[in-house]
């Protein structure tokens, strides 16, 4: 890979168990727009006065969109000479539909991602906004953050996004109802999970939901399976760029016991037809067809607001990832999204530009927003957000949350985020292919190794 020298971190945060705040520091639209006016299709934002109109886009649907929807709209209340006119779009295509737009110099104002390799791509191309001086300047916007969260900011020494939203490790969910139906306990290592599978095909309900169409579903089974097995050290070297390090034997036994979990049935039939922006996978967990999920912890407000009495009644469990027998990975370490975050687009006018920053000073994780994420089972990424929890209903989730982000000497960025946009679309092509079984363990490091550094 190109130099990464200030991205190192952007991959793995170091924690050492220190208290979260100084934990994490350690550890639908029908086409682009021009910045200056919005993109058609599933606007939801109203925006009245006169003045300059910044636009944003980010993703459609639950949990997420409704804090996203209202922290616009109380900036538009309070700012009608500066408006924002907001577009939502499911996950699958607004990946494809902002980097059309970016590179077509057609972005919004402000644009969502998830930062990492797609941040430095949009650096590289000169089409986002160098926000060091700024944050220099409103240290107190910085110094309120999780410091953890910076990392996926930052390209080369320079800050290029504001982090934004919840913390979002990924965690395994079960369905407790479906477990006592059986008679079966949550696995405590790996050997159980393989224990589990045949007990639930026994009993004719499928092991796993997933959503295999969607791709990056199935690339957080392998995440897990690398470092649990060969430590976080396996993918290190293959975002470090160093030559053939997908053969690493740890990388070569994790995509075989993905392959032989595949084989064992462990997935729901059909599981590459599924896709997640439809949520079906949700569902086959709290419907009961499913026992367990392996998913973000946004999956939590899903099924909170989908799932009917699951949450409600005490029916969903949740744990970290279990330790691989005889690996080297800390089974206290995670992975996922450190962050969200939000860029200005280089090509807005400075009108809009001063809307985005104003938003980002005054709007994003204000104290009501930070409430609703905290409502909808998130961990805004606010030093001190977990004082939020005391008499929330979701308090044990968020309070798990809390812990597994606090206590893992290393948090991870998922990889399809981590890695250059080429490398990634590669990558999820290649774990398609795995799932399906249609090239072995050696064909996938032989072909991931071939765009490494690109």
């Amino acid at each position: 890979m190109e130099s990464r020298t200030s991205s190192r971190r952007t991959f793995l945060t170091l924690s050492m168990g220190l208290p979260l705040g100084a934990a994490l520091a350690a550890c639908g639209t029908s086409g682009p727009a021009p910045s200056g006016g919005g993109a058609g299709g599933g606007a939801t934002g109203g925006s009245g006065g006169g003045g300059a109109k910044a636009t944003y886009w980010f993703l459609q649907g639950p949990p997420g969109e409704a804090p996203r929807t209202a922290a616009v709209q109380r900036f538009n209340k309070a700012n009608p000479n500066g408006q924002i006119e907001l577009t939502t779009i499911q996950n699958d295509a607004y990946k494809t539909k902002i980097k059309t737009a970016i590179g077509a110099n057609q972005a919004p104002t402000i644009i969502w991602g998830w930062g990492g390799g797609g941040l430095r791509s949009y650096v590289q191309a000169g089409q986002v906004e160098d926000l060091t001086s700024w944050f220099e300047q409103n240290s107190a916007v910085k110094d309120r953050l999780f410091p953890s969260s910076f990392g996926a900011a930052t390209i080369d020494g320079k800050i290029y996004a504001m982090p934004c939203e919840t913390v979002q490790p990924i965690v395994l969910f079960y369905n407790k109802k479906v477990f006592e139906k059986v008679g079966a306990q949550p696995p405590q290592s790996y050997g159980d999970i393989l224990d589990l599978v045949k007990k639930f095909n026994a009993a004719g309900i499928a092991p796993f939901s997933l959503a295999g169409q969607s791709r990056w579903t199935n690339m957080m089974w392998l995440e897990f399976l690398f470092d649990r097995i060969g430590g976080p050290e396996v993918f290190q070297a293959v975002f470090d760029g160093e030559k053939d390090a997908w053969n690493n034997p740890a990388s070569i036994e994790a995509l075989t016991k993905m392959q032989e979990l595949i084989k064992a049935n462990a997935f729901i039939k059909g599981f590459s037809s599924i896709t997640a922006d439809s949520n079906a996978d949700q569902a086959l967990l709290y419907t009961g067809k499913a026992a367990m999920m392996l998913h973000g912890s946004w999956s939590y407000g899903i099924q909170q607001a989908q799932g009917g009495d699951i949450v409600p009644s005490g029916g969903l469990g949740w744990m970290n990832f279990p330790p691989v027998d005889g690996g080297k990975g800390d089974p206290s370490d995670t992975v996922g999204n450190p962050g969200q975050y939000l860029s200005i687009s280089s090509k807005a006018t400075p009108e809009q530009k001063e809307i985005a920053k104003k938003f980002f000073a005054t709007g994003v994780l204000d104290d009501q927003e930070q409430k609703d994420w905290v409502g909808t089972g998130g961990v805004p990424i606010v030093k001190g957000s977990d004082k939020l929890f005391a008499g929330s209903k979701d308090a044990e989730f968020l309070n798990f949350i809390y812990g597994v982000a606090s206590n893992a000497k290393v948090f991870a960025q998922s990889w399809d985020q981590a890695l250059s946009p080429t490398a990634a679309e590669v990558l999820l092509d290649n774990i398609a292919k795995l799932f399906q079984l249609s090239i072995s363990p050696q064909q996938f490091a032989t072909n991931m190794n071939a765009v490494i550094g690109k």
